[in-house]
């Protein structure tokens, strides 16, 4: 069999969760805060990720709510017009988030290059492959 024209590439997407309440926190508000982070407003991040000022808004309560901590601190107007900041809370959650990231990655990477190695038809393998994520990602 030749081989694939392109070269296969893996991505995973990850979002933490509690019963009931989906999308608690991944990497859509991940990126939303970076981009509050950068610009020092909510309205300026909505513009640069291309969601709604309202989405954003009911996204982040929702983390807020389900996390149970502040994300945002948010101040009105002046003269100078408001401002939004990342509390000291969202950017414990950044960090985290960042490992978390990190770690999945890595550990889908090295289950993906075993993937590959079975496909290869010149270094066949019947080493098997784990059967759950606990047996590929270390607790």
């Amino acid at each position: 069999m030749p081989p694939p024209s392109h070269p296969l590439q893996t991505n995973i997407r990850l979002w933490v969760y509690s019963p009931g309440t989906p999308g608690v926190f991944g990497d859509g508000k991940y990126q939303l805060l970076r981009a509050v982070e950068k610009h020092g407003s909510l309205q300026a991040a909505t513009r640069e990720i291309g969601i709604s000022y309202r989405k954003a808004w009911a996204d982040l309560h929702k983390a807020e709510q389900c996390l149970g901590i502040p994300l945002l601190t948010r101040t009105r107007g002046g003269t100078k017009g408001g401002q939004t900041t990342l509390t000291p809370h969202a950017l414990v959650v950044l960090a985290a988030y960042d490992d978390f990231r990190r770690t999945a990655t890595a550990r889908v990477q090295q289950a993906f290059t075993r993937f590959q190695k079975r496909l290869t038809p010149d270094q066949p393998t019947t080493a098997p492959f784990p059967a759950t994520a606990a047996q590929v990602l270390p607790r």
